[in-house]
C-alpha cells in the first residue's frame, strides 16, 4: 500500500520539477544599464547611490565610479526596468540619466 502512495507522488513532483525547470528557461538574461550620476561630490556619495540602487528589485550587482559620475547596475529587466533605475537615484538626492543600455 506504501509503494502506491508513494508513486503517485513521484509524477507530481516530477512535474513541478519540469515546470521550475522550463520557467528558468524563458528567464531573460541579465540587463546592464550605465547611468550618469549627478550630485556626487564627496566619497559617501557612491555608497548612497549603490545603496539606493541595490535596493531596487531585480538589480543583482552595482558599481558607482565617482571619479567618472557613472553608476553601471545590472538588472533583471522582468522586475525593473531603467526608468525605476534612475527614479531610485533621484530619490537618492542624485539624479540620474540613462547613458547606455545593450
Amino acid at each position: 500500500m506504501k509503494e502506491d502512495h508513494m508513486r503517485q507522488k513521484t509524477p507530481i513532483a516530477v512535474s513541478w520539477l519540469t515546470l521550475v525547470l522550463s520557467a528558468a528557461a524563458f528567464a531573460a538574461p541579465p540587463h546592464t544599464a550605465t547611468l550618469a550620476v549627478e550630485n556626487m561630490t564627496c566619497g559617501a556619495c557612491p555608497i548612497v547611490v549603490k545603496k539606493a540602487l541595490s535596493r531596487v528589485p531585480g538589480v543583482s550587482a552595482t558599481t558607482v565610479d565617482f571619479e567618472k559620475k557613472t553608476a553601471t547596475i545590472t538588472f533583471d529587466p522582468d522586475k525593473t526596468t531603467p526608468v525605476r533605475l534612475t527614479q531610485a537615484t533621484t530619490d537618492a538626492g542624485f539624479p540620474s540619466k540613462l547613458i547606455s543600455t545593450p
